[in-house]
């Protein structure tokens, strides 16, 4: 920008800075979901822990288990 005949720099005010400072940090969020949401995609069964499914396996055998002592 040139005020008086010299050359200046254009400096960011506060408002400014913020605002870029806000929409990088976004942009960063943004990417950083993006990737999360690739790799479930691509492998979706890594994403859950195997504790889940050993419970659920466990808690329906025995019911199962108890249901036949029913009939």
């Amino acid at each position: 920008m040139f005020v008086g005949g010299t050359a200046e720099p254009d400096v960011l005010d506060v408002d400014q800075g913020l605002t870029l400072a806000c929409i990088g940090f976004l942009c960063l969020l943004l990417v950083a979901m993006i990737i999360r949401c690739a790799k479930v995609i691509v492998d979706p069964y890594s994403a859950i822990p195997t504790s889940t499914w050993e419970e659920q396996h466990r808690e329906k055998n025995e019911m199962l288990t108890h249901s036949h002592h029913f009939c």
